[in-house]
C-alpha cells in the first residue's frame, strides 16, 4: 500500500490533544487517563478514523483508542476530528508493541480492513496470527472480544481458523456484511469497497480470559 506524505504532518501529531505521545506510561491504568471505569475498546489500524470516531460519538459510555502504525494516516484522522470528545484517544504505534501499552484493561478489539499480507511467508504478520493472538490475551480484562471485518476471503478464512484455535467462539460470522438490511458504522475503506459491489467479511467472536493462579 502506497501512503501519501500528509503536508504538516508533524505539526497536526504534535498539536493534537486527543494523540497520546507516552502510552507506555498508561499501562494498566487507562480508566485512569479517562477518569472512568468504562470499558475500553481499541481498534487497530484507524484509516482516517471514521468508524472510532463515529462509535465515540455514539456510545459515550465507553472509551474508545485507535492505534496506528503509519504517521501519515494517523495525521488525516487526527486532522479531521470536528467535535469534543472526552473518551477517544489516539496511540502511534506498532501493533507487536501492544502488550507493552495495555495490561488487562481492554474489553474489545476491531481488526477493521486490516493488511492481509498475501505471501505465506508474511502470515504472522498479520493482526489474527498465534503472535497477535498471544499479546491480545496480555490486554483483554475479563473476557475477550474481537470483531473483525474484511474485503480478503483468505484473511478471513486463515483468522476464522486461528481465533478458533484459540479457544474462541465464533458469535457471529458474515460471508456478506452488506447483504443484511442493518445499518452501522462502517469504515471509509468499507464505504469505497461497497460502493464497487465487492463483498465484506465478518466475525465476532469471544471467550473467557484465563485467571492466574
Amino acid at each position: 500500500m502506497r501512503l501519501r506524505n500528509v503536508k504538516n504532518k508533524e505539526e497536526i501529531l504534535n498539536q493534537s490533544k486527543y494523540l497520546i505521545k507516552n502510552p507506555d506510561d498508561y499501562c494498566g491504568k487507562w480508566n485512569a487517563l479517562f477518569q472512568n471505569q468504562n470499558p475500553i475498546y481499541i481498534e487497530i489500524g484507524v484509516g482516517k478514523g471514521k468508524f472510532i470516531k463515529e462509535n465515540a460519538k455514539k456510545y459515550p459510555n465507553i472509551n474508545f483508542i485507535g492505534i496506528e502504525k503509519f504517521d501519515s494516516i494517523l495525521a488525516k484522522a487526527l486532522n479531521h476530528i470536528e467535535e469534543e470528545y472526552s473518551n477517544l484517544y489516539f496511540i502511534r504505534m506498532d501493533a507487536l508493541e501492544i502488550d507493552k501499552v495495555f495490561f488487562k484493561e481492554i474489553r474489545k478489539i476491531y481488526l477493521n480492513f486490516s493488511d492481509p499480507w498475501p505471501k505465506k511467508r508474511h502470515h504472522l504478520r498479520r493482526l489474527t496470527s498465534p503472535i497477535f493472538l498471544d499479546k491480545y490475551d496480555v490486554i483483554f480484562k475479563e473476557k475477550k472480544e474481537i470483531e473483525m471485518r474484511t474485503d480478503n476471503r483468505e484473511l478471513f478464512e486463515y483468522s476464522l481458523e486461528e481465533i478458533s484455535k484459540k479457544g474462541y467462539v465464533l458469535e457471529s460470522v458474515s460471508l456478506d456484511l452488506h447483504s443484511k438490511e442493518e445499518v452501522f458504522i462502517t469504515t471509509e475503506y468499507e464505504d469505497k469497497f461497497v460502493s464497487r459491489g465487492m463483498t465484506i467479511y465478518s466475525l465476532d467472536a469471544t471467550s473467557s480470559v484465563q485467571k492466574s493462579k
